[in-house]
């Protein structure tokens, strides 16, 4: 083979190299935007209504504490736990709070929508306390390590 053919084969298998590394980038770049995408869209939907607003001032978080354990995949898992009161007067079948994690410079790096009061184990009923536990395992790893931001984003009452 001559000198200029194998300059010209190494060029051709540089470009392919980089043709593939391209193509993955963009693929796996796109997995990661349609997962963000439909999991916001997801979340857009569900609003607090302008009578679940009003509401939540009767709905008092209590005892909430934080630990952060090591699971057997070596991944760190946070848990919250604390309880919910209705101190109000209707009943409560659907509470969602979202948690909002900061980074040590205040910066939101991580918000989930987490439910603690579901139709599945009944009402939570005027005057009642129920506790709630509420694992993570996908904080990013830059955070603040202080309890996050918690906001009642979803009411739903009972009937």
């Amino acid at each position: 083979m001559t000198e200029p053919q194998r300059n010209l084969s190494r060029r051709g298998s540089a470009a392919l190299v980089v043709a593939i590394v391209l193509t993955i980038i963009l693929v796996a770049g796109g997995a990661i935007w349609m997962f963000y995408a439909r999991r916001g869209g997801r979340e857009a939907t569900r609003t607090l209504t302008p009578e679940g607003k009003a509401y939540v001032r009767n709905l008092p978080l209590s005892d909430v504490d934080m630990k952060a354990t090591e699971s057997f995949l070596e991944q760190q898992l946070v848990e919250i736990t604390g309880k919910i009161t209705n101190s109000g007067d209707r009943a409560v079948r659907f509470v969602e709070v979202e948690c909002i994690f900061y980074d040590p410079y205040q910066n939101v790096i991580f918000r989930q929508r987490v439910p603690i009061v579901r139709a599945q184990y009944g009402p939570l009923k005027p005057g009642d306390t129920r506790p709630f536990r509420l694992p993570f395992d996908e904080i990013p790893p830059n955070w603040n390590q202080s309890l996050p931001q918690m906001v009642i984003s979803q009411l739903e009452f009972a009937e």
